[in-house]
């Protein structure tokens, strides 16, 4: 299946199933050499074949850049840039910058601290090719310790040496890792109120903090701190592993109190944050993915959603909608020309 897509606003729609979210997922797998949706490359598959082959032209800076991918039947992966192997993949992560935003999202304002985390961590990884071998090393690390916390009560011995080592290695990763969050979500958590007040059109009292062990203690007394803790539980219980961010309104949890559309604004407006500290970051706007956002959303909170997206950033914008018409009216409404695609 092939598609050319002209427009730097692409409308893609039709019926649940056709294939509108597996587009937007092909986009975003050339980027991230993974899938949005799936955790394996194997659910990837068509039935009846053995493997894929995912290929793409990304224009940057005035260049094209054929990017394709490649799962095999015994699974190996490959990537080729402009012709050449990938050898690391992580090296690819940010080249071709993009932010998907899609219903189950929903997670990171509802779901657990690690949803929230994993979020972070993306966005960050697409800006700083370190933080993210650093991330790699210290959950390495972190399964490692918690595996020998588990030896350890298994066989009732308490030596402790190996505990050292692994404390060591996870402050010499995490303490970077903690000051790359910190700095990123001073300036991203402020982005994300502005952006969440020009969605909703008033002020709901959206309050968002970054909650971080870190703050109190450095790592190493953190780690010291907790050890005995760590022995009994058998896991480790401190650590940025453990960071959050947490959100309110009117002083009260976020998720207890908020209705559906004001999380779906508050979804927008942290991807929205994170998009334009990408596009500051990089020089250039990130891909920008959206996949059937316009569910549960108010007509005026979609207007103020798609005037930034589309009128105010000037990168290119994949839509997907089931609803044609609704979508053709809200960019008509906004005078804007874009390309629709009809599955």
């Amino acid at each position: 299946m092939h598609f050319a897509f002209q427009g730097r606003i692409v409308a893609i729609c039709g019926n649940n199933g056709v294939g509108k979210t597996n587009l937007l997922d092909a986009i975003y797998y050339l980027c991230f050499t993974k899938s949005y949706f799936t955790k394996s490359d194997q659910q990837n598959i068509q039935n009846g074949s053995s493997g894929f082959r995912t290929e793409a032209v990304f224009e940057l800076n005035g260049k094209d850049h054929q990017v394709w991918c490649i799962v095999r039947e015994d699974s190996k992966k490959e990537l080729f840039v402009d012709g050449d192997a990938c050898e690391k993949f992580s090296s690819h992560i940010g080249r071709f910058p993009a932010l998907m935003i899609a219903p189950d999202d929903a997670q990171i304002i509802t779901g657990i601290s690690e949803e929230r985390r994993k979020f972070l961590d993306a966005l960050i990884s697409q800006l700083d090719q370190e933080y993210l071998q650093k991330l790699i090393q210290y959950n390495k690390v972190l399964q490692l310790r918690n595996s020998y916390l588990k030896s350890m009560a298994e066989q009732g011995r308490m030596d402790t040496q190996l505990l050292d080592v692994y404390d060591e290695q996870l402050v010499a990763s995490g303490s970077y890792l903690f000051k790359q969050r910190k700095e990123f979500l001073s300036q991203m958590l402020p982005l994300a109120r502005d952006f969440y007040l020009k969605i909703s059109g008033l002020d709901e009292g959206l309050e968002i903090e970054y909650e971080t062990q870190l703050n109190q203690l450095t790592f190493h007394e953190l780690l010291k701190e907790s050890r005995q803790k760590d022995i009994l539980y058998q896991r480790s219980l401190s650590g940025i592993h453990k960071d959050e961010i947490l959100i309110r309104l009117k002083g009260l949890p976020f998720k207890n109190l908020a209705s559906q559309g004001q999380r779906k604004s508050l979804l927008f407006a942290l991807k929205l944050a994170a998009f334009e500290l990408i596009r500051k970051n990089k020089g250039f706007s990130p891909i920008l993915l959206l996949d059937d956002v316009f569910e549960k959303l108010d007509s005026l909170r979609m207007h103020h959603l798609l005037d930034w997206v589309c009128l105010q950033n000037q990168g290119q914008i994949f839509i997907t909608d089931t609803d044609r018409s609704r979508i053709a009216h809200q960019l008509n409404g906004l005078g804007l020309s874009h390309q629709l695609i009809e599955l």
